[in-house]
């Protein structure tokens, strides 16, 4: 093959190519635990036609002239109760599930993190990617189950990125995984192992999802239907006949209503009715953030023992452990087939 040893032109401006990406995305965090960070962060995220499916002429007012107004301080005083000296759990979580999936693919792949709202930035990562020789890149988004306000977002910020590259890479986005053998088998090893690790058996496990508006089942995201079969085959793969299972879904927001049972509610519920001992488990987040640290193993806790409850226990996500990467390798080899 002659052409491999030509030289190039003196001239030719210097560049890299033929190389393979994968960019793992996920939600989004603020800079730092405080009002100031927090509002800037809430300002992108609630500013997404996709998660707030309200005409923006009469959202964006409310958003400016009450929600940032207010909610910022309360969010940074729960963000600040799980920052961690590495900074957001979420964020490092991500970086350390990448370092990680790079030792997994080795050489041949040049794998990165990136989040949906925040930094870094979907754009620049995938522009660093190319930058580094990336022509071919899989983007993985960490969401289980399927949204609009999720998966979809994340391919929409990646469309907006490509269309204002001259170069663009080749993309191939990793499906939604709910149901997958590889995803299921990798909950059931990992929540077991927490299960049989605690100093109590749960007679409850509550699988909280993070919760949608209803009215988007309504208008056609599969979000709920997939949350509803993880719940079904984990269940099964669990194969734990002495602790009753119920799927919630947690994080609700505004006047609307939301899919339900509510996970708050439950947890009241089930203790005013005498259960004792309860377990939450929180499948469809693939890293512990605000809504797993916060939201379920403290707010969580005191909603149960106030209402009566004794013991709680609320279980880590599959994070950066053994049974998450085995499954996140799995997957994204599986869409890497016949680029390595």
């Amino acid at each position: 093959m002659t052409w491999q040893k030509q030289q190039l032109p003196a001239d030719h401006p210097p560049v890299k190519s033929g190389g393979v990406g994968v960019l793992l995305v996920n939600l989004g965090t603020p800079d730092a635990p405080t009002p100031k960070a927090v509002k800037k962060y809430l300002a992108e995220f609630l500013s997404d036609p996709r998660v707030i499916e309200i005409p923006q002429i009469a959202w964006q007012p409310i958003l400016r002239g009450v929600i940032l107004n207010v909610r910022p301080k309360k969010s940074a005083h729960a963000y600040a109760q799980v920052w961690t000296e590495k900074g957001s759990p979420l964020a490092s979580i991500t970086s350390q599930q990448a370092e990680k999936l790079q030792v997994r693919l080795g050489d041949a792949v040049k794998v990165d993190w990136a989040m949906r709202y925040g930094n870094p930035s979907i754009p620049d990562k995938l522009q660093a990617m190319m930058d580094a020789g990336c022509e071919r890149i899989v983007l993985a988004p960490l969401y289980p189950q399927y949204s609009g306000a999720t998966t979809a977002t994340v391919v929409d910020k990646a469309g907006e990125a490509l269309g204002k590259m001259r170069w663009q890479p080749s993309l191939r986005v990793m499906p939604p995984y709910h149901d997958d053998p590889a995803y299921i088998d990798a909950l059931a090893t990992d929540i077991g192992a927490q299960l049989d690790a605690l100093a109590f058996v749960p007679e409850v496990l509550l699988l909280s999802f993070h919760g949608m508006p209803r009215r988007t089942l309504d208008l056609g995201d599969p979000y709920h239907c997939h949350c509803m079969k993880t719940a079904r085959l984990l269940q099964a793969a669990l194969a734990r006949p002495d602790i009753r299972m119920v799927t919630t879904f947690q994080s609700r927001f505004g006047p609307a209503k939301w899919l339900e049972p509510a996970t708050d509610a439950v947890l009241e519920e089930e203790a005013a009715k005498g259960t004792k001992r309860l377990a939450i488990a929180a499948p469809g987040f693939s890293a512990d953030c605000l809504e797993t640290l916060e939201e379920l193993a403290i707010r969580g806790r005191e909603q149960f023992t106030e209402a009566g409850g004794e013991e709680f226990a609320a279980l880590g996500c599959l994070n950066a452990g053994d049974a998450g990467m085995a499954m996140l390798e799995t997957l994204v080899r599986r869409e890497l087939a016949g680029w390595i």
